[in-house]
């Protein structure tokens, strides 16, 4: 191994040396008697989301496995949050990096790239994004990063402070130590991969499910078993969602899934705000909704427990979406039924 790849590893190290762990905020919700829920927040990380983690562990996977020396351009096709802490390690490392998106992508997420170095290539569809990232890779003798297929991999699922690990240490002095159910969506499929596997690896007694947008294939391939299955629509839920099942979906390893709709995700982020003063990203309004639905099912069935979920990064990304009236009369349905539901647990 190069003397410049050490460096570059140990630089990457460093960062993580000097950061502590997320926080796991515990939500007051007094009418879920016995229901305690959790919401572990990724949204405190350098480059403001649970993708910082994700970007880590891509960036040592490809360096450990000799894919990215000092002349080496890295190439991403993403529009979100991977790309924005892709770019915050590249620029670590001293790399070029380049951000693959289509043409109709906000301009804060392209500022928030650029602001770390990288730089936008813009494609005219979005189901063009990865077929152009890997002819970019070629053409520039670069390292396509792919995190719809090596998410899954590049983490080290059986500890090492992965988020499974974390979430469960900060659990054990609670009054519920051992979660009921961790609640998570589908991106890549790589935090929910690391979080089923480590519940299997530990032997602890929690289900694993996983919430799933409209306009997402990942839950019609788990009903059905199919794996083949396609959409020509894409999420409106940004981060989460696929409109194909990505390599790093591992479905054997999930209880359960669930599909929540849009409004009731965008519904569940305006009512998250009022218990704890912050705005979360529509992805985590997804996680939320799908752990009131196990809290429901909990009553119903008068057990105790805690549930735990993720807060996947701030709301402040979303000023000119989600938060923005007009946008959310235009693209979405009356949010006025799933807001009802909400105000009766407060």
């Amino acid at each position: 191994m190069s003397i410049w790849t050490t460096e570059a590893i140990n630089k990457i190290t460093a960062d993580y040396n000097r950061s502590a762990d997320t926080h796991l905020i515990k939500l007051e919700l007094p009418k879920l008697q016995g229901i305690n829920i959790y919401l572990k927040d990724e949204s405190t990380h350098p480059t403001g989301s649970l993708k910082h983690r994700l970007a880590r562990s891509l960036f040592l996977y490809a360096l450990c496995n000799g894919k990215i020396n000092q002349d080496t351009s890295v190439i991403e096709a993403s529009s979100g949050s991977t790309a924005v802490s892709e770019a915050y390690f590249a620029r670590m490392i001293g790399v070029p990096f380049i951000a693959v998106m289509p043409d109709s992508t906000a301009q804060s997420k392209i500022s928030q790239i650029e602001r770390y170095g990288g730089r936008c290539h813009f494609v005219d569809c979005p189901t063009k994004i990865t077929s152009e990232a890997k002819h970019l890779a070629e053409s520039l003798n670069g390292h396509f990063m792919d995190q719809f297929t090596y998410a899954e991999r590049a983490t080290d699922w059986r500890g090492s402070n992965n988020i499974a690990e974390s979430i469960f240490e900060q659990m054990q002095y609670e009054p519920h130590p051992v979660p009921h159910t961790i609640v998570m969506s589908a991106g890549t499929g790589g935090t929910s991969a690391t979080l089923g596997r480590y519940i299997r690896f530990k032997g602890y007694d929690t289900q694993l499910l996983v919430v799933d947008p409209e306009n997402s294939v990942f839950y019609d391939s788990y009903m059905q078993k199919d794996s083949t299955l396609t959409s020509k629509i894409g999420s409106r839920i940004e981060g989460i969602g696929r409109p194909q099942v990505e390599a790093s979906f591992q479905p054997d390893i999930i209880d359960e899934m669930l599909q929540v709709p849009d409004a009731a995700s965008i519904a569940t982020i305006y009512w998250l705000e009022k218990i704890i003063g912050r705005k979360a990203g529509a992805s985590t309004g997804t996680n939320l909704w799908g752990v009131l639905e196990v809290a429901k099912r909990m009553m119903a069935n008068q057990q105790t427990g805690s549930i735990v979920t993720l807060m996947c990064d701030s709301g402040h990304r979303y000023m000119d979406t989600y938060y923005n009236d007009d946008w959310v009369s235009e693209h979405l349905e009356d949010l006025s039924p799933y807001q009802k539901q909400l105000e009766t647990l407060i």
